[in-house]
């Protein structure tokens, strides 16, 4: 056989295969999303996430000096309430003395070189289960709007770096960024979520938080999953009005959109490793049916592959384990 190209000469060795190997995980590419729950001592496993909890901040300020310590330097912190602290118009968000952000002022002052991240949405926080304020089963764009607003400036004052808005309601971003700009906080980041498909595969986090709509469900404000070029329309948007980095949310079902984002815009590209896409693995691996592991790690490659810069995934300490055993 006459062949002057043989590719496999490049991979005939382990030395070679890393010389040419055109991806790599970094602890630097990811961002840990981690659940905060009231309370002293506590720590809560997460059924549908095995391996995942929720910590009173106590725990959850041991929990980022573990983190930190293997190398992770982004947090997303996520808030898990009681049904007294929720209400119709999301009070509790907007709170200065609330158990989120009085844990923000706490983390930053700890953690002061860590990349803080926040959640802008209403379902935290919200007696509805809803993104948005509710009307007569109608979720109100405009009307939200001013509510979003009010956490972020607070989320901004208790010493968040990165603030995401997860709610998809229309015009959020410039309104943030307005809200912010105006009162002198210029220099936080807003991560959107950009294109936010309204996704199966979010079951778990809704467990963690307790946050599922109490009727019907988020079509009107998420993503139809079988859409691709309306991602683009809201990330044209997103970009105008001021958005420092878009999301992908899931990342592994939606690969496609995560590299038309990133061969579009010249922004920091984001996806988000959802918890039923953390949770199936899991189940897989436990059963033994998979490495878990090889497919941990594969997953991961492949949404950095696509084209995120940033990912947010439940993996990330288990993988900054690894990497740092590697060294």
């Amino acid at each position: 056989m006459l062949n002057t190209r043989r590719p496999r000469r490049n991979r005939k060795s382990a030395a070679i295969r890393a010389m040419v190997e055109e991806t790599t995980l970094s602890v630097n590419d990811f961002i840990y999303p981690v659940f905060l729950i009231e309370g002293i001592g506590k720590k809560e496993e997460i059924v549908s996430m095995p391996g995942i909890y929720r910590y009173s901040l106590d725990l959850l300020l041991e929990e980022i000096q573990e983190c930190v310590d293997l190398g992770i330097k982004g947090f997303c912190v996520f808030p898990s309430l009681g049904d007294d602290k929720k209400d119709k118009y999301a009070t509790e968000g907007y709170n200065p003395d609330s158990l989120y952000n009085t844990a923000l002022k706490e983390i930053k002052s700890k953690f002061p070189e860590i990349a803080l991240m926040t959640d802008i949405a209403m379902d935290p926080y919200s007696s509805d289960g809803h993104d948005g304020i509710v009307e007569k089963g109608e979720i109100l764009n405009d009307e939200t709007l001013e509510i979003l607003g009010k956490m972020a400036l607070a989320q901004a004052k208790a010493g968040a770096d990165i603030l995401g808005p997860s709610d998809m309601m229309d015009g959020r971003i410039g309104y943030i960024r307005n809200v912010l700009d105006e009162a002198g906080y210029t220099q936080v980041s807003i991560m959107s979520y950009t294109a936010k498909y309204a996704s199966a595969f979010y079951g778990p986090f809704r467990d963690a938080l307790d946050s599922a709509p109490k009727f019907g469900d988020k079509k009107t404000y998420q993503m139809n999953p079988a859409n691709t070029s309306e991602a683009l329309i809201e990330a044209d948007l997103d970009i105008q009005e001021g958005a420092d980095m878009i999301m992908v949310k899931p990342a592994l079902a939606y690969l496609d959109i995560i590299k038309l984002l990133k061969d579009n815009y010249n922004v920091p590209i984001t996806a988000y490793n959802v918890s039923g896409e953390y949770a199936m693995l899991k189940a897989a691996a436990e059963k033994g049916w998979l490495d878990g592991e090889k497919v941990m790690l594969e997953s991961l490659l492949s949404i950095k592959r696509a084209g995120a810069d940033i990912i947010l995934t439940y993996f990330a300490k288990e993988v900054a384990k690894i990497l740092l055993e590697r060294k």
